[in-house]
């Protein structure tokens, strides 16, 4: 029977209408445990934002500790090709791949984790999106900035920092640690604790939001820090990371609510997320016969002036590359200075 126009009106809008009530599920998958605050208070609620406003008809399915295999190396690779839909990862997971990023992570650049956040977004848009092809970057974040944590050791000087070993976040950070004086050595995160407690290593630089997580309070006693104001040692950068294919998959309305949560401002809310553990955690420093120290403004300008050559380093790779290092170096402390909060 031939079916009316009217009719036939009617059974294409049901199909949209039912089209349009299916559940999206996005895969996210990222290397850090399901336990950890970097989940419950950081990706976990972006995911509940998304589906509260999408009315739950998008909804995220969360994969912590490299649960779909993997390392956290290949994150990204797994978001291009499509093995996965999303993920929150480090960068600096993958080393050389994003140099340009990496000048967040240079000693001394970053003076706040919520708007290095702001100024990491501009950056990427203006300098560094060939560095992400294949993958939709939705927000970044800056952790509040990485301490140096020893076991033994009140640090107050470079002189006595020399040839400590000392675990390094990531490459730039180990050049500067390097020069001032450490050895530095590769862990993974999940094996500073142990390696602390058996003098292994002198200390780590951590983040204060790293801090509970692995227990080191349990193993540190000293903390060492800029003076109050200053810039801080060393920053990561973070990059929440989406298929491409899978939000272009989205109806309008569902990419509507994944643009309103992406961009510069919920780049500032993941790093706030970072800057208010600074104050959560920090106690965790004094307690337990432990101390919280802090560099004197003039030797923090040795330190600074020590690390001079890891900049220079980093001009010369991204410049080896065909890009304008000086530039972009300059372009990076200009964004750093207009988000100073």
């Amino acid at each position: 029977m031939k079916m009316s126009s009217s009719a036939i009106a009617l059974v294409l809008a049901a199909s949209a209408v039912a089209a349009n009530a299916q559940t999206v599920t996005i895969r996210v998958h990222h290397a850090t445990p399901g336990s950890s605050i970097y989940q419950t208070e950081l990706v976990q609620p972006w995911c509940d934002k998304i589906a509260a406003q999408s009315a739950n008809r998008m909804k995220c399915e969360i994969y912590p500790s490299m649960q779909l295999g993997g390392t956290a190396a290949q994150l990204f690779d797994q978001v291009r090709d499509g093995t996965v839909d999303a993920t929150w990862t480090n960068p600096g997971f993958k080393p050389g791949s994003f140099t340009k990023t990496e000048v967040f992570e240079l000693p001394f650049m970053v003076k706040s984790a919520e708007g290095g956040s702001r100024a990491l977004w501009d950056f990427i848009q203006a300098h560094a999106m060939d560095e992400y092809r294949g993958v939709k970057v939705l927000w970044v974040a800056i952790t509040d900035p990485q301490l140096l944590h020893f076991s033994s050791k009140n640090v107050r000087t470079i002189e006595e920092a020399a040839n400590l070993k000392v675990r390094a976040p990531s490459r730039y950070a180990a050049k500067g640690l390097a020069a001032l004086g450490m050895a530095t050595v590769q862990l993974p995160s999940m094996a500073i604790t142990e390696s602390l407690s058996k003098g292994v290593i002198d200390g780590t630089m951590m983040t204060w939001s790293g801090v509970p997580m692995l227990k080191l309070d349990e193993v540190t006693k000293f903390h060492l820090d800029v003076p109050e104001g200053q810039t801080g040692f060393f920053a990561s950068a973070t990059v929440f990371a989406m298929n491409p294919a899978k939000y272009d998959s989205l109806p309008a309305d569902l990419k509507k609510v994944i643009d309103a949560n992406s961009g510069r401002d919920q780049s500032a809310v993941g790093g706030k997320f970072f800057a208010d553990k600074i104050s959560a955690y920090a106690p965790l420093g004094n307690a337990g016969g432990g101390r919280n120290v802090r560099l004197s403004k003039e030797e923090y300008a040795r330190w600074v002036k020590a690390t001079e050559s890891v900049e220079v380093d980093w001009v010369k790779e991204v410049s080896a590359k065909g890009a304008d290092g000086k530039k972009m170096l300059d372009d990076a402390k200009a964004l750093v200075n207009k988000y100073p909060r």
